[in-house]
C-alpha cells in the first residue's frame, strides 16, 4: 500500500489499542492511517491473551464504556473458554472464584481487529517502521518504501517502550519494579484443567511475581511467568524461571511433564501505572504506551481497547472543534483510572509478601474467594487492605 501524503489521524501500532482507535475515528468519517512494524499483524506474539467475558469486564472497569469489538469477535479467535480462576499458594493450597473468559488466539484476534479498522475506512500500512515523529509529521520506512506523512493528530499505541511517548515527553517515572517481563511457552501434549486459569506463587519459581497455566483446549496450554528483572537471582533470567516452573514445580510439572514447546512468547508488561501525562496538544498515547493495564492480573487487552476507543473518539472530537485534545487524559482516567491506580497500590502491598512463601501462604489462606476476585479487578476492600498491611508490618 502507498499511503496518502496526509491524514487527519495517524495511529502508530496495530495492536488492540491502535486498531480500536483507528476503528472509532474512521467510523466517524476521519481519514486514518494505521501503521505497524510487523510484517504479519499479531506475529510475533509479545504476550498471551486471556480476555474475560463482558459481564466480568463490567465488574473490572465498571465506569468504562466498552468498545463493541470486545464482544462478537469470531469464534476462530478463541482457543478455549474457561469458567474459574485458581490461586495456588507455595504450599500447594489452592483457592479460587468463578470467572468466565476466553483464551484468545492473539494472532487471529489482532488480525481481526485490524480488519475491522480497515473495513471502517482506515488505511493499514504494515511492515513499516516509524523512524521519527516530528510534531505531527511521521517519517517511516519499510516494505512499501520510505515516506513522510503529515497528520493532524498522532495516536501512539506502540507498546511499553513507545517511540511516540518518548518523542513527546510522556514518560513514566523511572521504576525498575514498574516493568515486568512476561516469558511464555505454548505447549502441546499436556494434561491441564480445561476449565480454569491457574496462578502459581512461590519465591523459588517466581520471586515477586506469579506463574500461570491457561488451557488452549484439547492437550494445549499457554504457560508463563511474570517477573521483574530487579528480582532475578544471580545468573537467572525469565526463561530459567519458566523452565524451573515447568520441570520442577511439584504440582505444575506433573501436568506439564509430557509437554512439547511449540511457540515461545515474550514481552514487557508495564505494571507501574500510567505516566503523569498521556496527551499533548497534538498527540495521544493509549494501551501499554499509556499504562492501560490492571497490575494485579497483568491483563491489558480490555483496558487497552477502552483507551483506544477514547483516543479515537477524543481525536475526532478535537478535529470537530468539540474539545481540546488534552481532555483525553481526563476522559480515560474518569473511566478506568481508579482501577489502574488501585491495582498498582495493591501490587506494591503484595511485592514484599510474594518474596516470602510463608506470608503468601497466609495471605491466600486468609483472603476469601470474593476478596480475591476484587483484587484481580483492581479493587481493595477494607478487610483486604487491613490484612495486607498487617502482613507487611509482620515482615518489618
Amino acid at each position: 500500500m502507498i499511503p496518502e501524503k496526509s491524514y487527519d489521524i495517524i495511529v502508530i501500532g496495530a495492536g488492540p489499542a491502535g486498531s480500536t482507535a483507528a476503528t472509532y475515528a474512521a467510523q466517524r468519517g476521519r481519514s486514518v492511517l494505521l501503521v505497524d512494524k510487523k510484517k504479519d499483524i499479531g506475529v510475533p506474539l509479545q504476550c498471551g491473551g486471556f480476555l474475560p467475558h463482558r459481564e466480568t469486564l463490567q465488574e473490572l472497569i465498571p465506569g468504562a464504556e466498552l468498545p463493541f469489538t470486545l464482544e462478537g469477535y469470531p469464534s476462530g479467535c478463541v482457543h478455549a473458554t474457561t469458567s474459574f480462576q485458581r490461586f495456588i499458594a507455595p504450599n500447594g493450597i489452592s483457592k479460587g472464584f468463578e470467572v468466565k473468559g476466553d483464551a484468545l488466539d492473539r494472532r487471529r484476534f489482532d488480525k481481526h481487529l485490524a480488519a475491522v479498522a480497515a473495513k471502517a475506512g482506515a488505511h493499514l500500512l504494515i511492515a513499516t517502521n516509524v523512524l521519527e515523529v516530528t510534531g505531527t509529521k511521521v517519517t517511516m520506512d519499510g516494505a512499501f518504501g520510505r515516506y513522510e506523512v503529515q497528520g493532524k493528530v498522532i495516536i501512539g499505541a506502540d507498546g511499553p517502550n513507545s517511540m511516540v511517548a518518548t518523542s513527546k515527553g510522556m514518560l513514566r517515572e523511572p521504576d525498575p519494579m514498574g516493568i515486568s517481563t512476561a516469558f511464555e511457552y505454548e505447549l502441546s501434549g499436556v494434561d491441564v484443567d480445561k476449565e480454569a486459569v491457574e496462578m502459581y506463587f512461590g519465591k523459588d519459581y517466581v520471586p515477586g511475581g506469579y506463574a500461570w497455566i491457561i488451557s488452549q483446549g484439547d492437550d494445549r496450554a499457554n504457560i508463563g511467568v511474570g517477573i521483574r528483572e530487579a528480582l532475578f537471582a544471580e545468573h537467572m533470567c525469565a526463561r530459567d524461571y519458566l523452565n524451573k516452573f515447568m520441570y520442577e514445580h511439584p504440582i505444575a510439572s506433573e501436568k506439564l511433564k509430557e509437554g512439547t514447546i511449540v511457540s515461545v512468547i515474550s514481552g514487557l508488561v508495564p505494571v507501574g501505572g500510567a505516566p503523569r501525562i498521556t496527551a499533548t496538544k497534538d498527540t495521544l498515547i493509549a494501551g501499554d504506551a499509556a499504562g492501560h493495564l490492571i497490575a494485579t492480573n497483568g491483563g491489558g487487552i480490555s483496558t487497552a481497547m477502552v483507551g483506544g476507543k477514547l483516543a479515537g473518539e477524543s481525536a475526532t472530537d478535537f478535529l470537530e472543534g468539540k474539545c481540546k485534545l488534552e481532555e483525553y487524559d481526563t476522559r480515560w482516567r474518569a473511566q478506568m483510572g481508579l482501577e489502574i491506580r488501585t491495582a498498582v497500590h495493591i501490587r506494591k502491598l503484595m511485592d514484599r509478601l510474594m518474596l516470602s512463601d510463608g506470608m503468601m501462604n497466609a495471605a491466600i489462606k486468609t483472603i476469601s474467594p470474593a476478596q480475591m476476585k476484587a483484587i484481580q479487578c483492581g479493587q481493595l476492600p477494607a478487610p483486604v487492605k487491613k490484612t495486607l498491611q498487617k502482613l507487611n508490618m509482620g515482615m518489618g
